[in-house]
């Protein structure tokens, strides 16, 4: 066990990389306060923060992630914004350019109207200062959102939605992949040098050395990787295996960004609904809940459990399988079995475990029943009617011609 002095370096290391992004951002902030006017401090509705291991295929992807959400301002490439000499040394050499200088031009950049509706980030954040950095770009934005609240500009102030995606490949397929590209770039630029048809495509200095490649994802699992994870309690996070071909790994991208209802909500408003669980959450552990209950009713209410399949069995079976080819039956049942509401629950389990849906309503109707004597008014008793609907897949017929 390790004891608590041996601790305190690694939590003073993290003291230190939050403190730092506070400074950094604090001081970016402010100049933009000063140089813009915190009032015209308009940034994106929504950002897809797209990250990943190199050669994962996050520029291939990206136009794929815009054309899902609508977006059409092009993306922001980090790696191509840092033009500077110091910038393009550390990059070659498959390191990481400054935290200050990064937060800087991509914050001017995501002012620039053309990403009002939303903006897709590709290669931001990479270390745990610009990890603290995007939690603390967040923050300033709902601030703003408060500020503004009751005044003209607030409709400027959207909620902030931030989306983390990280696709992810294995150190083997991503070295492969980052020199595959290499050779590829290289042997088209000789031909269009050789034939003067065509443009010239970015040769990445690492693409040419197996380690820089290899220093690359190194950077990435030891730095970004680890970073990106503080940020999966606080933002939606897309962790997307990004192996096989271009189709697949569209699939699952576009099952991890299926609709969330949030990101269409204005906040008071999803305030109001959240308490209501999306229909996708119910699910998740359906299956198991629904044996523990079937295991709970055969162990603990043993009777009533075998009454009531014994009653599905020859009072519902019947009907519904004389309903096989639409798939949709109705029963309507007065067993005394289902009039305890305990019975109705097993019921429905039951029909869910065989695969169908159980819809239940219970019925109460007024039924004659006798004549008072004296006043010779009818007097009527309630039946109870359980009415079932069972609906399952039904069977397709052929039809000869």
């Amino acid at each position: 066990m390790a004891s608590k002095s041996s601790l305190a370096p690694i939590q003073s290391v993290q003291d230190l990389e939050v403190k730092d992004a506070q400074i950094i951002f604090s001081s970016v902030w402010s100049a933009l306060e000063h140089e813009i006017g915190v009032e015209n401090l308009h940034f994106p509705k929504e950002i897809f923060w797209l990250n990943g291991a190199p050669g994962a295929g996050k520029g291939t992807n990206t136009d794929f992630i815009m054309q899902y959400r609508d977006l059409t301002a092009p993306p922001l490439v980090v790696s191509s914004l840092l033009l500077s000499v110091e910038a393009r040394k550390r990059i070659d050499a498959g390191l990481l350019a400054g935290d200050r200088e990064v937060i800087e031009i991509l914050l001017r950049k995501l002012l620039d109207p053309v990403y009002k509706s939303g903006a897709v980030v590709d290669g931001f954040p990479r270390t745990k200062v610009q990890v603290e950095c995007v939690k603390l770009f967040y923050r300033k934005l709902t601030e703003l959102r408060n500020k503004f609240k009751s005044t003209p500009y607030y409709e400027a102030f959207k909620k902030p939605h931030f989306h983390i995606v990280v696709l992810f490949v294995d150190e083997k397929e991503s070295v492969l992949r980052q020199t595959k590209r290499g050779k590829e770039a290289v042997a088209h630029n000789e031909k269009v040098e050789e034939s003067g048809v065509g443009e010239f495509l970015e040769v990445r200095v690492t693409d040419l050395n197996p380690k820089a490649c290899h220093n690359r994802y190194r950077t990435f699992k030891e730095k970004t990787y680890g970073a990106l994870k503080d940020l999966r309690e606080i933002f939606f996070y897309h962790f997307i295996n990004a192996h096989g071909t271009i189709d697949e790994v569209r699939k699952r991208i576009d099952e991890e960004l299926r609709y969330q209802g949030s990101l269409e909500l204005d906040e008071a408003t999803y305030d109001r609904v959240s308490c209501i669980p999306v229909a996708s959450q119910l699910s998740v552990h359906a299956r198991q809940d629904l044996v523990d209950r079937l295991d709970s009713y055969e162990y603990r209410q043993t009777d009533l459990f075998k009454q009531v399949v014994e009653v599905i069995k020859s009072e519902f079976m019947p009907i519904v399988t004389r309903h096989a080819i639409s798939g949709t039956a109705v029963i309507n049942s007065e067993s005394e079995v289902l009039m305890d509401s305990d019975a109705l629950a097993m019921l429905i389990d039951v029909f869910s475990e065989r695969g169908y849906h159980a819809i239940v309503d219970v019925n109460r109707l007024d039924v004659p029943d006798s004549i008072d004597p004296k006043t010779f008014k009818i007097k009527c008793k309630i039946k109870k009617i359980v009415r079932v609907r069972v609906r399952f897949i039904g069977s397709e017929i052929r039809r000869g011609r």
